[in-house]
């Protein structure tokens, strides 16, 4: 599968709120770092991780852009509250080996009623 193709089938998985099934988009070994956070490694916190996430919040993924170079797909997203981010994501042997996400987590706490931890 190429990088691009991975991505959209991602992207169907997260929609649907499913963390195992797209933990297994993930080597074995991957590290997930969104930004605003500290890296997840591996696949098995990285299905941990989606678990939480998707208990703590209703997410959608609304594609703007997906880009394909050579072993990278970088995807451009929006949600319906107004958030937006993007992704960049290593594939390899059509699954994801590295992630970076880029996002503004306040506006996300807030849009979702979660707390806000205190520096």
């Amino acid at each position: 599968m190429q990088p691009k193709e991975v991505i959209l089938k991602w992207v169907v998985a997260f929609n649907k709120g499913d963390a195992a099934g797209m933990a297994e988009f993930y080597h074995e070994d991957a590290i997930n770092h969104q930004v605003a956070n500290e890296p997840v490694l591996g696949k098995n916190a990285i299905h941990k991780m989606f678990q939480e996430e998707f208990a703590a919040a209703e997410m959608t993924c609304i594609i703007e852009n997906v880009f394909e170079d050579n072993d990278w797909a970088i995807l451009e997203w929006a949600d319906p509250l107004g958030l937006r981010g993007c992704g960049f994501f290593q594939i390899v042997d059509g699954k994801i080996k590295f992630q970076r996400g880029y996002w503004d987590k306040l506006s996300f706490l807030r849009q979702h009623n979660l707390p806000i931890p205190s520096e």
